[in-house]
C-alpha cells in the first residue's frame, strides 16, 4: 500500500505510470480470483485503494497546476 505523501511527491508522467501498472496487477489478481488461485484476496482491496489514491492526486494536481 502507497502512503498518499509518497504519491503526492511522484511527478504526472510517475503517477500515470503507476496507474498503468497497478490497473495491470488488478487484473490479474482478478483473473486469479476467478481461476481460484489467489492466495490472499485482501490484495484486490489494496490494489483498488491505491488506484483511487492515485487518481485522486491526479485530479488535485489537474485541478491545480501550479503546485
Amino acid at each position: 500500500m502507497m502512503k498518499a505523501n509518497e504519491i503526492r511527491n511522484m511527478s504526472t508522467a510517475e503517477l500515470e505510470a503507476k496507474l498503468t501498472e497497478l490497473k495491470k496487477d488488478l487484473f490479474f489478481l482478478r483473473m486469479q480470483h476467478a481461476t481460484n488461485q489467489l492466495d490472499n484476496p485482501v490484495k484486490i482491496a489494496g490494489v483498488k485503494k491505491d488506484i483511487a489514491r492515485i487518481k485522486t492526486i491526479l485530479r488535485e494536481k489537474a485541478l491545480r497546476p501550479e503546485a
